[in-house]
């Protein structure tokens, strides 16, 4: 009879069921129980079924790339191996890949953490900040060749020709997208202020659209000073960063229509305004006079003198809406012919004479410029301020 210590017959065990091919690569469906998650990374839980109950693991290497959190009672189809654990001399099952059952592993992943970032409050209403009326500088976080960026510079620059726009490129799909949606946030923040940000992609499915349900890229929308508008996707994608941005746009030329004001419609209303307060004060002006024509100057006038005093005030405020403008352009060019009437002035020699200074000139009028032009006896002309004088030449004196 063979005598084997516990720990040989255990190692046997082992290298029997590792080398059993129906045991390597299986499926376990089962209903999760006493699911812990250590600090170290790994996954401890039982699957149980009505008949059975097995001990499994997953350790941190493959925990990590699970898009949900597992819990108990939670029913998933586990992929992996069965070994035994020699220290306690029991078979358990090695879990490298995991998926809940009767829901995609995105969409629970998805409403787990749409319930837990609710909880914290990053969906509330009362975070969201406003959209600035008038914004000069759109920052843009999306990929630097799809048609989203073409879409939001074509409805924008026709918008707005004088708004600019500042593009941040980052991968809008894969494991790398969401650090640099995140980090393209921040430089926004802290190193390139704009106005607001538009932060989106196309179109496609729940796995391309994952990146904007990272928790990462959420929580950067949500912290961000500046506003944010979300536009990712078409109008029947919501993703999680649409409920954390400040506004929400169907499609990125929506986008581009929330966040940059029509500058010719913007005009037009100013011009309507403009009419109406017009139209409004000729009519108010009518109303006056037609009420003034209708009363007796004998009987009312004290009253009426009271009213038109009250009344004067308020033509006196609305006469002044009407000249500012006007004002206004009248104020520059007037500047500018006082700055050419200062120059004409200065080339006008009735002004030299005038700051006592004398013009000569000969008998025919001509302007004596120099001594050579002039002879001894000859008369010449000195005009003054207040006349003229004539003058004969006694000596001539030539300076060299």
């Amino acid at each position: 009879m063979n005598v084997y210590s516990v720990t040989e017959i255990t190692k046997y065990i082992k290298n029997r069921v590792e080398q059993d091919e129906t045991l390597k690569n299986l499926y376990l469906r089962g209903e999760i129980s006493n699911f812990k998650l250590h600090s170290s990374g790994h996954c401890y839980f039982t699957l149980k079924d009505a008949g059975a109950v097995i001990r499994c693991v997953m350790f941190r290497g493959k925990a990590q790339y699970l898009k949900f959190r597992p819990t108990n009672g939670m029913k998933v189809t586990a992929g992996g191996s069965v070994s035994v654990f020699e220290r306690d001399g029991q078979y358990q099952f090695y879990a490298d890949r995991m998926l809940p059952e009767g829901v995609g592993e995105l969409s629970l992943a998805y409403e787990q953490l749409k319930a837990k970032l609710e909880a914290e409050g990053l969906f509330d209403m009362a975070r969201k900040k406003r959209l600035p009326l008038l914004a000069k500088k759109i920052g843009i976080v999306t990929s630097a060749t799809g048609a989203v960026l073409r879409d939001i510079l074509k409805v924008g620059k026709r918008r707005n020709p004088n708004a600019e726009f500042i593009l941040c490129p980052v991968q809008v799909q894969g494991d790398k997208a969401s650090p640099q949606i995140a980090e393209a946030i921040r430089m926004f923040n802290e190193e390139y202020p704009v106005d607001v940000l538009i932060v989106g992609r196309g179109g496609g499915s729940m796995e391309d659209l994952w990146p904007f349900n990272e928790e990462l890229t959420v929580r950067a929308v949500s912290s961000s000073k500046i506003p944010v508008v979300s536009a990712v996707g078409h109008e029947t994608d919501f993703t999680l960063t649409d409920f954390a941005a400040d506004m929400r746009a169907a499609t990125p030329s929506h986008a581009a229509e929330l966040t940059v004001l029509d500058y010719a419609e913007w005009q037009m209303q100013i011009s309507a305004q403009q009419n109406r307060l017009l139209q409004a004060v000729r009519r108010s002006l009518r109303e006056k006079e037609t009420a003034y024509r209708q009363y007796s100057a004998e009987k009312m006038m004290n009253r009426l003198t009271v009213s038109v005093e009250r009344k004067g005030q308020m033509v006196d405020f609305l006469r002044e809406q009407l000249v500012k403008r006007a004002e206004k352009a009248l104020t520059e060019k007037q500047h500018r012919f006082t700055l050419a009437e200062k120059r004409l002035r200065m080339l006008d020699p009735e002004e030299a004479v005038r700051r006592g200074y004398s013009m000569l000139t000969d008998e025919d009028g001509v302007l004596v410029r120099q001594v050579a032009l002039v002879e001894d006896g000859q008369t010449v002309y000195a005009k003054l301020e207040d006349g003229r004088l004539s003058l004969k030449v006694v000596e001539r004196e030539i300076q060299r």
